[in-house]
């Protein structure tokens, strides 16, 4: 069984940054693609971020260029580095493990609590 913690979020003005934590317990993290994700209030939750677990990453395109996911194997961790913030931003932070297979992002339920981003205008 895989346990996730997030870990990171707070408060912060537009423009600013944050970067986010996602602690893994449970064996196979280096082998797993993980990923990041957000849900605003009244809104489903989408994909943000993943990385694999050979490095390669993907981004949905309103976080391109500010948003940076990296994996430190020897820590079982997982991290979003989120630069030029946006009140648009504001949601509950997810990471989870997933694969992706032709093409496509096939998530595992290993959901965490969730991390809270605001950022204020």
């Amino acid at each position: 069984q895989v346990h996730l913690v997030e870990s990171g979020g707070g408060l912060v003005q537009a423009g600013g940054s944050l970067r986010l934590s996602c602690a893994s317990s449970g064996s196979g993290f280096s082998i797993s693609a993980m990923a990041w994700y957000r849900q605003a209030p009244g809104k489903q939750r989408e994909l943000v971020a993943l990385i694999t677990s050979g490095y390669s990453t993907n981004y949905t395109d309103s976080v391109k260029g500010r948003f940076t996911i990296s994996r430190d194997n020897a820590k079982n961790t997982v991290y979003l580095q989120m630069n030029s913030l946006k009140p648009e931003d504001t949601a509950v932070y997810y990471c989870n493990a997933g694969f992706l297979r032709g093409g496509r992002w096939y998530e595992y339920d290993y959901w965490g609590q969730g991390t809270q981003v605001t950022v204020s205008s």
